[in-house]
């Protein structure tokens, strides 16, 4: 099925295709900004349990402590349920797919100053959408860039299988795990201005620098998405959504990917 409204050109969705990911610019009003900020400005203040469990006391050496991520938060909260289903996004998505995309995450990173980065990762790993795959849309709340801890991307990754990771550097990053990018492939800066989004594809190998600013949050609002065609995902993602709300269930995708038990997952990414 081809999306009734094309938003994106052909060069962009060959860009997508090739390198694994993409920038557009223009899918987020000053308003829609400005109500994201405000809703998780509020969301700071007190814990929400299973979602956002802050020390609200935090003092030393890790601000992830007082501010960490929000995991889930169109669960607890109808401003963020309805950014996840954000309709400018939902049609770029709808390009990228050439078929309808269905919300199934969504999550809010503060990443003040002096923040650990996330190690390079693939998403899919996590989500394990069949058949298919998931596609990121990572919208800039905060201008990005290599100081305060903006995204690294590997570009052309997508063309990769998932890889079963290592164990990543806990003094740079928060999560624990890595993937090393092929020989002769870098990670390179994405830098992002606010409201930017950046899609990309789940198997691309991408992650975060720290934040090295003394005064400078990197907040993000990120959500996942799947294909409509798709019939499995891991059962953390359950349910996921149309872009009008209605709710879709899909089989769930047993733990363990392609590396085994070893590496069952526990918490999403």
């Amino acid at each position: 099925m081809t999306s009734a409204l094309l938003i994106l050109t052909e060069e962009q969705k060959q860009h997508f295709e090739r390198e694994g990911y993409l920038i557009v610019k223009g899918l987020f009003s000053a308003e829609n900004l400005a109500e994201i900020d405000a809703t998780f400005a509020d969301i700071a203040m007190r814990p929400v349990p299973g979602h956002f469990e802050p020390d609200l006391q935090a003092e030393g050496s890790d601000p992830l402590k007082r501010y960490p991520r929000v995991m889930q938060p169109h669960r607890f909260n109808e401003t963020a349920k309805k950014y996840m289903l954000h309709q400018p996004v939902m049609e770029a998505l709808a390009d990228l797919y050439d078929e309808e995309a269905l919300a199934a995450q969504s999550m809010f990173y503060y990443k003040p100053p002096g923040s650990r980065g996330q190690a390079l990762h693939q998403d899919n790993f996590y989500l394990q959408v069949e058949p298919g795959n998931c596609i990121a849309a990572w919208t800039a709340i905060d201008a990005a860039d290599e100081e305060n801890g903006g995204l690294l991307v590997v570009p052309k990754t997508n063309a990769l299988e998932l890889s079963c990771p290592d164990l990543a550097d806990a003094k740079e990053s928060f999560t624990t795990h890595y993937v090393k990018p092929p020989k002769d492939e870098k990670a390179m800066p994405v830098v992002m201005d606010r409201g930017d989004v950046l899609f990309f594809n789940g198997n691309l190998i991408h992650g975060s620098y720290r934040n090295k600013t003394k005064d400078r949050f990197r907040r993000a609002f990120i959500c996942h998405y799947a294909n409509q065609s798709a019939t499995h995902i891991s059962n953390y993602y359950r349910p996921l959504y149309r872009q009008n709300g209605d709710t879709v269930d899909l089989e769930i995708n047993p733990n363990g990917g392609p590396c085994g038990e070893e590496f069952q997952i526990v918490y999403p990414h």
